[in-house]
């Protein structure tokens, strides 16, 4: 009786982790660079090299830990916070979507690097 609950339980267990993914899984990659481009992000983003804006790995590590890093990142491409670049403040470029799964997907992607 014990090994049939035991083994209930192990396969409960293998059922429960089986639908938990990691959280870059979703992730399409490709419709976030496709949104990046359209939108013109790499004229000041990079993935690893510092341009006139940061790397997107610096915006991760940066936002790393936060549980509300997807939203902080949400905000600021939305809603054209003032940046420092060279020296001067300008307003920060607003993305050209307001699709939410758009959006959250950028988000999420910026966050894997």
């Amino acid at each position: 009786m014990k090994s049939k609950i035991a083994l209930a339980l192990t396969g409960l267990l293998f059922l429960t982790l089986g639908g938990m993914a990691p959280a870059d899984a979703a992730v399409d990659a490709k419709q976030a660079e496709k949104l990046m481009k359209s939108n013109k992000c790499s004229s000041c983003h990079h993935a690893t090299k510092t341009k006139s804006g940061p790397s997107l790995k610096k915006m991760a590590e940066d936002f790393k830990g936060k549980a509300d890093a997807e939203q902080l990142i949400i905000t600021a491409i939305t809603t054209g916070p003032e940046v420092e670049i060279d020296g001067e403040k300008e307003k920060h470029k607003k993305i050209k979507t307001t699709d939410q799964a758009e959006l959250k997907n950028l988000a999420q992607w910026i966050l894997t690097h």
